[in-house]
């Protein structure tokens, strides 16, 4: 097996981009489901550093929200990741972290 070379240069450039939070969340496509979302992020300060968003379903009342945060721990993506599926609305949300190497 061939080992993985990492330059000093990648370490530290890895070392210091943090990780990013990505969200992918299932709703019902009701005008309310995005700014109630945007404002659990706004409300901490937060700007996504993306947000995408599309209709879909056979009647187009399916909404799905894929947005990512920089820089958000773990433990504080779950809080807002359960703060999520609260929502009325909002039938599944799935988590993931990205980090760059």
């Amino acid at each position: 097996m061939l080992a993985e070379r990492v330059s000093p240069t990648t370490a530290a450039y890895s070392s210091s981009v943090p990780a990013v939070a990505c969200f992918s969340i299932q709703a019902l496509a009701e005008p309310s489901v995005m700014p109630r979302v945007l404002e659990l992020f706004a409300k901490r300060g937060m700007i996504p550093s993306r947000w995408h968003s599309d209709l879909g379903g056979r009647c187009r009342d399916e909404l799905t929200i894929d947005l990512q945060i920089e820089g958000l721990p773990r433990d504080r993506a779950e809080l807002i990741a359960h703060a999520i599926r609260q929502m009325v609305s909002v039938t599944s949300v799935l988590t993931s972290e990205k980090s760059f190497v």
